[in-house]
């Protein structure tokens, strides 16, 4: 990133000042990653900078939202033309951006996909397609699965099953939560061929026992984003969706951290389990940053929602007009291959590392550019106990040494490991050494 002192200097404040301001008039309840929290000034591709000049690699990217680099001209320039065109008119008015992408949406998505609503978050897509389920289906009961997570709000904090992330009790009691399908941590002690799925298949008795017995939906991660990006094996939704139908339920598949080529070779994290959606949802990486969330059903589903609706903010022009050029750079550069090239060297590498440090690498897992390192006791000795300060201390020190990664985990325990998709072999390879180097601080 070619830029002087002059240049970081031109946003005024210095880190300290930043931070200062952040305590004292934001609520506490939005954390920062770090001891001493980061403050980013600027970025470009791969890298970003903070307020006292230090260069970063960025291999989080806004938590998977910036899936084509920071800054990328391809995006800025067509967003820069549309703010001058026509900025915002509301949902009330139908605008060229946002039926295009609509349409263009209904012919990326797998299946019958066809009829879009956005918003403009991710938890408002969820939210949106609950809504969908119940009214489609006359039930209300909806089966989300633990480890989960699905937004801020309170039907977004009733469906996610992460203590940590729940700021009251669940509200809503039609909310029940599966066995998650993660493999490493089974709940039942199995391991996986000879487990026979019963995280899945335990969901029949999960309907069967805790709700009426008909159901509305099951609303799913392709691959659990905040949770550790646990991913469930090949054979997992397809026994899973299969029970929730035989209930009357629809299945409902969150991409909002999977979509657009993430998981490598797919535009659609689904995709690779070969089970068709009845309704999916999305955002982050949809419009390299730009807030846009969406929420697509078949058409039979979509148009069961008769009441009125409105979003003030969802499918403006602007997000539009970024989603757009994000997804022509995807398209054109055939970016969801590059993810699964890119993301088969990241992740030979991850594993190298788990060989140098056996102990505390319990396991590395993931699809394409969404990878995990799971950190415990002493994996050697059978110890799988969550090592949480010693993932802080890879965290820390990674940062230290100019690389950023995500967090995650119910214990806090997980590496979140998630570039751009235009990363190179060579920012890879970087990543790698750096990572190396504090994993070694951090477990000398």
């Amino acid at each position: 990133m070619n830029t002087n002192r002059s240049d970081v200097e031109a946003g005024g404040a210095t880190s300290e000042e930043v931070r200062r301001k952040h305590k004292e008039f934001l609520f506490p309840a939005v954390a920062n990653y770090y001891t001493e929290p980061l403050v980013l000034e600027r970025g470009a591709g791969r890298r970003v900078q903070d307020a006292d000049g230090r260069e970063y690699l960025d291999f989080f990217g806004g938590i998977l939202t910036v899936s084509i680099g920071h800054c990328d001209p391809r995006v800025t320039e067509p967003l820069k033309q549309q703010v001058d065109r026509l900025g915002h008119v509301s949902t009330l008015y139908p605008t060229q951006p946002a039926v295009e992408l609509a349409e263009r949406l209904a012919a990326m998505t797998p299946g019958r996909l066809q009829k879009s609503l956005f918003t403009a978050s991710g938890t408002e897509a969820d939210e949106t397609a609950v809504v969908l389920a119940q009214v489609f289906t006359g039930a209300q009961e909806i089966v989300a699965l633990r480890h989960g997570y699905s937004g801020r709000s309170l039907l977004a904090q009733s469906l996610t099953a992460h203590a940590p992330w729940r700021a009251v009790p669940t509200q809503i009691a039609a909310i029940k939560h599966g066995m998650s399908p993660y493999c490493y941590r089974c709940p039942l002690g199995l391991t996986y061929p000879s487990c026979e799925l019963k995280c899945a298949t335990d969901l029949e008795e999960l309907i069967q026992t805790t709700t009426t017995g008909k159901v509305a939906g099951f609303l799913a991660e392709t691959i659990q984003g905040v949770g550790g990006f646990i991913t469930p094996p090949p054979e997992y939704f397809r026994v899973a969706v299969e029970i929730v139908r035989k209930y009357g339920g629809v299945f409902i598949c969150d991409e909002v951290q999977t979509g657009f080529g993430r998981t490598g070779g797919k535009m659609f994290g689904i995709e690779h389990y070969d089970v068709e959606p009845d309704i999916m949802t999305m955002a982050k990486g949809v419009a390299n940053g730009m807030p846009l969330g969406v929420t697509i059903a078949t058409p039979e589903i979509a148009d069961a929602f008769q009441a009125l609706t409105i979003s003030t903010f969802g499918g403006n022009p602007m997000s539009c007009a970024a989603a757009h050029a994000t997804l022509d750079v995807i398209e054109n550069d055939q970016l969801a291959d590059h993810s699964r090239e890119l993301g088969a060297h990241l992740r030979a590498g991850l594993e190298d590392l788990q060989k140098q440090f056996p102990k505390p690498v319990g396991d590395v897992r993931g699809m394409g550019l969404m990878q995990a390192v799971e950190f415990v006791a002493d994996e050697t000795g059978g110890d799988r106990t969550p090592d949480s300060q010693g993932t802080g201390r890879v965290h820390e020190e990674a940062r230290a040494r100019g690389l950023l990664v995500g967090k995650g985990g119910l214990f806090g325990n997980v590496l979140r490991i998630a570039p751009s998709l235009t990363v190179t072999r060579s920012e890879v390879d970087e990543a790698l050494t750096k990572l190396r180097e504090a994993m070694t601080a951090a477990f000398p």
